[in-house]
């Protein structure tokens, strides 16, 4: 793992641990140079002029449409919006396709386990249409069994919304199931796919999946830019989520004709230059592997769990099996708030994550109010684990507990 952690410029300070990959990922310079040589060769305002550097610019957006389409493994690269992020795409679902579709008593099905990101949108379609929100219990690993899956899909579920991983147990549901089940009720999945896209290999179509929604910060690329994928069908049939330039078509004083999909759900001005750092970030993960990628955190994870058994006062949430946590091992200290942990592991230049990680209805149902959360990926290291938990065992002793 040594040969990438040379492409990454933030990891040579060899005295950070960077174990917070599930909030973002660090970015190799592929990606900070793609964008630098956007700005620096192709700058235009795509999809309007027809001189060069907008062409070009026109380009490159459109290719990098293609990348992730090829990435998600999507029909067509028509189905990819570009957003600002995960949260932005799955408010363009919820907006778009739930708000036109939802009556009153329909039901909407999401997990116990859904970041907020993935929860709010849902809840305000329910007040606002008179629908009825129920929630798939998992088990106490953080995992759902078909037969809660079947009890809580019925005629009346038109929305099935669902994280493919949970950012706090790093559990994988089985969503291809999931969808499954809920094509035979007659409802659509919408998958939030920001915890899986940069561990697992996605395939929209082998999934099942009708919407999956990615960020592209957590998957090497730049901040403020994510995707959507949707089968075109529903997106065809969607009214567009925010309107303005370039996503209209024809326009009078009184009436507006809107552009075909995808360009009728990307209003404005787009974010070109985050869309080509995202395809660079996306190359780079494509020569990482997926196979070498999941190899290395479940190294990683069985490593650290181990050497978590054998400290006293800490309590580990989720599957003991490694390869059940996609690189996040979520955790509490005996007696110690976990922002107070993570606030004595940054005094060693160690990055954690501490709080509810936006997933408050998840810490309620395993009866915790914060926790302090270790996210790992392939450029991290077993010397880093080791130096995690040396300083980990110090901490109790810097609150004044004897041990």
């Amino acid at each position: 793992m040594n040969n990438w952690r040379a492409d990454f410029p933030i990891l040579s300070d060899e005295r950070y641990i960077y174990f917070d990959n599930a909030a973002t990922s660090q970015r190799p310079k592929q990606v900070t140079d793609a964008i630098t040589r956007f700005y620096e060769q192709d700058n235009a305002n795509p999809l309007r002029g027809l001189y060069e550097w907008s062409v070009r610019a026109t380009d490159d957006y459109e290719n990098a449409r293609s990348a992730v389409a090829e990435f998600l493994h999507a029909k067509k690269a028509e189905e990819i919006i570009f957003t600002r992020n995960t949260t932005e795409s799955l408010n363009l679902v919820a907006y778009s396709y739930g708000l036109s579709h939802l009556n009153e008593g329909d039901e909407i099905v999401v997990c116990i386990t859904e970041h907020h990101s993935n929860l709010l949108p849902w809840q305000m379609c329910v007040k606002k249409k008179g629908a009825v929100l129920k929630f798939f219990e998992t088990e106490p690993d953080g995992t759902l069994t078909e037969e809660e899956i079947r009890s809580k899909i019925t005629e009346k579920t038109k929305i099935v919304a669902i994280g493919h991983v949970s950012n706090v147990l790093g559990v994988t549901h089985p969503v291809k199931k999931i969808a499954q089940i809920a094509h035979e009720a007659g409802a659509v999945v919408v998958v939030d796919g920001a915890q899986s896209a940069p561990h697992i290999a996605v395939d929209v179509q082998e999934l099942g999946a009708d919407f999956y929604a990615i960020s592209g910060h957590k998957m090497l690329g730049p901040m403020g830019i994510g995707a959507l994928y949707g089968r075109m069908e529903l997106l065809e049939e969607m009214p567009p989520f925010l309107t303005g330039g370039e996503m209209i078509e024809f326009v009078t004083r009184e009436d507006a004709t809107y552009a075909e999909v995808p360009h009728k759900f990307e209003a404005g001005t787009v974010n070109a230059a985050g869309a080509y750092g995202m395809a660079a970030g996306i190359a780079y993960l494509k020569q990482v592997g997926f196979d070498a990628i999941m190899q290395q955190e479940e190294k990683l994870t069985a490593r650290l769990l181990a050497q978590l058994k054998e400290l006293p006062h800490i309590t580990v949430y989720g599957s003991e099996d490694p390869a059940k946590h996609s690189g996040i091992v979520t955790f509490n200290v005996e007696g110690c708030h976990p922002h107070d942990v993570s606030s004595i592991l940054d005094e060693d230049h160690v990055c954690i994550r501490a709080g509810h990680h936006c997933a408050q209805p998840l810490l309620q149902y395993l009866g915790v109010n914060a926790t302090c959360r270790a996210s790992m990926y392939f450029y991290n290291t077993e010397e880093e684990v080791d130096r995690f938990v040396e300083k980990l065992a110090g901490v109790r002793k810097e609150l004044g507990y004897g041990s």
